[in-house]
């Protein structure tokens, strides 16, 4: 390989993966749900927060819908 490299005439482009990359967020979660989700990492090897991210992305690409009702006391 050479010392150096003549990178001035490169041409530059956009980074095709750029829509495919995660954006770090906040979000509060209960200790039950990450001690699930970090059980389950220890069993598969599969980062957490990959784990997550993977079940979201899953409810999102089938476009399930939760449903929340909330009973009223009598």
């Amino acid at each position: 390989m050479k010392d150096e490299y003549d990178f001035s005439k490169m041409k530059s482009r956009k980074n095709p993966y750029a829509s495919k990359l995660k954006k770090p967020v906040t979000i509060r979660l209960g200790e039950d749900v990450i001690a699930y989700f970090k059980d389950m990492a220890d069993d598969t090897g599969v980062p957490y927060q990959s784990l997550i991210n993977l079940y979201l992305r899953d409810c999102a690409a089938q476009h399930k819908k939760i449903d929340i009702s909330w009973q009223a006391k009598h």
